[in-house]
């Protein structure tokens, strides 16, 4: 491999992935004092994995641009860009935004059948039992395993290069800032943090991309990186490409890549929890558009900065200042991820190099929050909660997911590890990701959309599939090339066979295996009846005391447990003990005490009308039953237009782009950037104008010493505290019963 010498020094790795890191760790623990404070956001084990279920579209759209921007978003579509050339952005975009928008089904259905879920795989076990719950657990983290190593491994590849840092030490610390804020804020901290990072990402592609086709001294047009593109497929035809060009749809790499990250990206979205827990964090009205949304805007971010950084790499490789030149970057250079730092460094030198820095950085700390909290809901309620500590109360529940981030973000770090040693880089697990987890995706989809399948179809079909694509891939791979080795399965055709055979066999074997073992007449009802939340009540009760005890040192506040204990005082961690033992038992008469002594839990209690509530269960039904029908016409219709509409016309003629068609794909991507621009940063802003504009009022009392003014407004609007609101959400699923009349 061509050396490249790291334009900036090692400190600057350092200071980005410990100091950055930090930042934000300390900035997320400073927010979440701040909810807390002023909008009554108390982090109980519901609000660490679902966030009160009442986020809206912007910032649900924001959390899904930000979290399926990982670090092979940028790193992959930019390397495809310099293999194959234009194509490469619109293939790997439109392969990876399709399943976002489909996903909007899948989210609908989970409100409508399941309001109650934490995780996905709680309808899998409430629906067929343990044993296919076991089965899908194991995808499910073989999902966040592969995804989380890709993320660092990528990272620490691109971070190694442009500093010098050593790629083990990265490796490990690249998680410790993210663990850090996720433990404090939960869920709520990785969709602020989101949206923050997502700013970040937008404005520096922006500013390549200006560097670029503008006003860049290196290139500064789009005439000049379109002649010299032409010049590059002269110098180095592209095998498999119409005339050999650079600029054009037809691609035979590119169409196989195409395939292979459309079906990879099936199981990436539907396998993992992430996006299952943005689905139950959003509000009912939420759910659709803020998925149909993040889907769209989305697909500007890879396809704009790969045609921006992936073309310029190829347009400036005979350029002096192009780190490896006379030579072109190895194969190995180009699956690391390394065309999107060596462009930036070429572009803008230092100060390119450390925008891509901080791009990569976002990318993969925004991706990675994700990643934590998927594993610690599946930890929680999956595994402790169904299998060791059934009744297990919400402080035990917190527990266990903070153990769960903490342990599976350091031993992911290990695990990069060994992949670095063993020479696996961050393209062949992009490939391979979708061989071994996408014989989960239909068996998944079907548990929602067909009420027939059964419980050996679920539990056998995804293993089987596996098994029979890796054995397809294997066998390709050792029929055409003879030996099996890390080169020759990383090869299209190998790759190919292993990813279209692992999505499409369970289609197969379903039927077969429902048919043979009698069908399923499933009663969608049990899953509301089965999947319950999580008590809040202790949790709130301990939170209002431990405030109270700060504000009033001097009063003797007596604890409110729901035994009604003497007036003696009890520690903190007896009360959770004791909690956690009586959870289970607590009378309906001591909890309705508990409710009319906690100022929060009777505020609740007064806006607690059965009459109102049954109405407005009836009207979120009837949203969601239209949501589901609008989110099955948009999904037909974007896939139609990405996979069929747009590109093919192209991939069948052959079209070579001319300067001015290139200036206009490149212009009207720019525009696209805009519009995500607009709605992931400034429509969050307007939907969350009142709870800032709160927020900052409460902040401005308390420097101005009119703290009791907070106090004030806070008893005399409790219905504008986030605590209220999510009681009430809770108590309006409270013992649903309700199916659900669809007829499938």
């Amino acid at each position: 491999m061509s050396s490249i010498t790291p334009p900036l020094p090692e400190g600057a790795g350092y200071a980005v992935v410990v100091g950055l890191g930090a930042l934000f760790a300390v900035g997320m623990i400073l927010t979440t004092y701040m909810l807390r404070r002023y909008q009554k956001e108390i982090i109980t084990a519901e609000e660490f994995a679902t966030a009160g279920r009442s986020v809206k579209t912007g910032l649900i759209a924001a959390a899904v641009v930000s979290s399926w921007t990982w670090a092979a978003t940028l790193l992959t579509s930019t390397s495809m860009a310099y293999k194959v050339g234009i194509s490469g952005p619109y293939y790997y975009a439109s392969g990876a935004c399709v399943q976002i928008v489909l996903f909007s089904t899948l989210a609908i259905k989970c409100k409508q059948k399941a309001p109650n879920a934490h995780t996905f795989l709680e309808i899998i076990k409430a629906r067929y039992g343990k044993v296919a719950h076991s089965v899908h657990i194991f995808y499910a983290l073989a999902t966040n395993v592969l995804v989380t190593a890709m993320l660092l491994t990528g990272g620490s590849a691109v971070i190694n290069e442009l500093t010098g840092m050593n790629n083990i030490a990265a490796c490990f610390l690249l998680p410790v800032g993210v663990i850090v804020y996720t433990l404090f804020g939960g869920i709520k901290a990785t969709f602020l943090t989101d949206y923050a990072h997502t700013i970040v990402i937008i404005v520096i592609i922006l500013v390549f991309a200006f560097t670029t086709y503008a006003c860049g001294s290196k290139l500064g047009s789009f005439g000049e990186v379109y002649r010299l593109l032409r010049e590059a497929a002269k110098r180095h035809p592209v095998d498999g490409n119409a005339g050999g060009e650079y600029l054009t749809m037809r691609s035979r790499s590119g169409g196989i890549f195409f395939v292979i990250n459309l079906v990879g990206n099936f199981g990436t979205v539907f396998l993992d929890n992430g996006y299952f827990s943005k689905a139950f964090s959003s509000s009912p009205a939420a759910a659709l558009p803020g998925y149909i949304l993040g889907g769209l805007v989305w697909f500007a971010i890879p396809c704009l900065c790969a045609s921006v950084l992936g073309l310029a790499c190829l347009a400036l490789e005979n350029h002096p200042d192009f780190p490896t030149y006379p030579n072109r970057l190895t194969p190995d250079q180009v699956s690391a991820g390394l065309p999107l730092p060596t462009a930036a460094f070429v572009l803008l030198g230092k100060g390119g190099a450390v925008a891509a820095l901080l791009l990569i950085f976002m990318a993969v700390t925004s991706a990675m929050s994700a990643e934590l909290i998927s594993v610690s809901t599946v930890f929680s309620y999956d595994i402790y909660r169904s299998y060791i500590n059934p009744n297990a109360g919400g402080k035990k529940l917190i527990f266990t997911s903070h153990a769960a981030c903490v342990i599976f973000g350091f031993a992911m770090s290990g695990f990069a590890v060994g992949l670095y040693y063993a020479n696996i880089f961050m393209g062949y697990l992009y490939e391979l990701m979708g061989i071994i987890i996408s014989s989960a995706v239909v068996p998944c989809v079907l548990t929602l959309f067909w009420k027939r399948q059964n419980t050996v179809a679920v539990t056998v079909s995804p293993i089987l599939g596996t098994g029979l694509a890796i054995m397809s891939w294997l066998v390709c791979t050792k029929s055409k090339y003879h030996e099996i080795t890390v080169e020759t399965t990383f090869m299209d055709d190998p790759m190919l066979t292993g990813n279209v055979v692992s999505l499409l066999s369970p289609a197969v074997f379903i039927p077969i295996l429902t048919y043979v073992f009698k069908p399923q007449n499933f009663d969608w009802s049990i899953m509301k009846e089965d999947i319950t939340r999580v008590d809040e009540t202790q949790e709130i009760l301990m939170a209002e005391k431990s405030k109270q005890n700060q504000q009033d040192s001097d009063e003797d506040v007596q604890y409110r447990s729901r035994n009604r204990r003497s007036s003696e005082d009890v520690s903190y961690e007896q009360s959770i003990e004791e909690d956690d033992k009586r959870d289970h038992n607590v009378g309906l008469e001591d909890k309705g005490t508990i409710e009319h002594i906690d100022p929060i839990l009777s505020a609740v209690d007064e806006r607690t009308n059965t009459r109102q509530m049954n109405k407005q269960l009836e009207e979120e039904e009837k949203l969601l039953r239209k949501a589901s029908k609008i989110a099955s016409y948009l999904s037909i219709f974007f896939v139609l237009s990405f996979i069929i509409l747009w590109p093919m016309p192209m991939y069948g003629t052959g079209y070579i782009f001319s300067k001015r068609f290139f200036t206009g794909w490149i212009v009207v991507l720019i525009i696209w950037l805009f519009f995500t621009a607009i709605s992931v940063i400034l429509f969050p802003l307007w939907q969350g104008r009142h709870g800032i504009y709160t927020t900052f009022r409460g902040i401005y009392w308390d420097i101005s010493g009119q703290s009791h003014k907070l106090r004030e407004w806070q008893s005399d609007h409790p219905e504008e505290l986030h605590v209220v609101q999510s009681q009430l959400s809770a108590r309006l699923h409270e013992g649903e019963m309700h199916a659900i009349d669809d007829e499938i």
